[in-house]
């Protein structure tokens, strides 16, 4: 009845009532007695998150600080959102936010149907030795490091590289491509393409193979073709997976990988290639300005995590599908 305290609930392990906090610790300890190597497992993975996710949580305040390096955190001077306010003062606001948005983008149209369309081309090939050619092909670029594929990318669009070869061979001046501003972008993105393609398709391939060969054969027999079984089965059948990848890709929007751009980026095509992350290295460890660099960080994270939510929630009323 109402009113008479709180109510006992029902439970595993003997009917321990959640609602007391001794005893969910008893069932708790009681758990991890019986399943000791299930915890021991699981266990480096919530060290790690802890250490290096959760931990780091701590020195967010330093973007609402006066922070010196060698003083304590805590103690630093509070100025409130001067930071954040300095930030969207500066002139160079506005050039790397687009830039990261252009750069993002770009990688998000051209680089999320390139996996698709490859798994699927994958799955009709039946000539089983040119399918492992193909995926070995395909998935060796990404284990090229960043280091290796900057150097690539220079070597190829040098002054003597690759394509200015080839425009000599046809007759044309030769160009340079790194020191273009608007070929920059473009560069990045595709070479980022290429790098990821086969990779990324591995998820479409392991979902494409779930699919019940009852519905190839039934396709078939009505007389579909290709595209039809591409359109009216697969495509179906991958998009939960589609749709999860997209939202995950759309909470990353602003978050650029500094690496490759930074060995790539020099003073000619510093107006397209100059991102928030590369921004935020620059003011924070080269010019120890760290409170600063946290609070751009910050109006980073909260951006990603803006769209994460928008765009699960808009999944989640257009289609059933969503991460929450």
């Amino acid at each position: 009845m109402r009113g008479q305290g709180v109510y006992p609930v029902p439970l595993p392990y003997g009917g321990i009532e959640l609602s007391k906090p001794e005893n969910y610790m008893r069932r708790l300890g009681k758990n991890i007695f019986q399943h000791y190597e299930l915890y021991l497992l699981v266990l480096p993975a919530v060290v790690y998150f802890a250490l290096f996710h959760y931990a780091p949580l701590y020195g967010i305040q330093i973007a609402f600080r006066n922070y010196y390096p060698g003083f304590s955190i805590a103690n630093s001077e509070f100025i409130g959102w001067d930071n954040f306010a300095r930030f969207f003062q500066s002139y160079q606001s506005k050039r790397v936010i687009w830039n990261t948005l252009r750069i993002s983008g770009m990688s998000l149209v051209i680089g999320f149907p390139g996996p698709i369309l490859l798994a699927l081309m994958l799955n009709h090939v039946t000539n089983l030795r040119y399918k492992k050619v193909v995926q070995t092909v395909s998935y060796a670029p990404y284990f090229i490091s960043a280091v290796a594929m900057a150097g690539m990318i220079t070597l190829f669009f040098s002054t003597n590289g690759m394509f200015n070869n080839m425009r000599k061979l046809m007759g044309k001046e030769t160009i340079q491509f790194m020191g273009k501003a608007n070929l920059f972008p473009w560069i990045y993105v595709l070479a980022n393409v290429w790098k990821n393609l086969g990779w990324n398709s591995i998820i479409y391939i392991a979902a494409l193979a779930s699919v019940d060969l009852d519905q190839y054969e039934a396709a078939r027999i009505d007389g579909a073709n290709k595209l039809h079984i591409i359109w009216h089965i697969e495509i179906p059948s991958i998009m939960p997976t589609m749709v999860v990848l997209l939202i995950m890709n759309c909470g990353r929007i602003m978050s650029v990988g500094h690496e490759q751009i930074l060995l790539l980026q020099n003073s000619l095509n510093a107006p397209t290639s100059e991102i928030i992350s590369t921004y935020v290295y620059k003011m924070g460890l080269l010019n120890n300005d760290y409170g600063y660099s946290t609070a751009i960080g910050l109006f980073n994270s909260i951006v990603n995590l803006v769209l994460l939510v928008s765009v699960n929630w808009i999944s989640g009323k257009i289609s059933a599908n969503s991460l929450w």
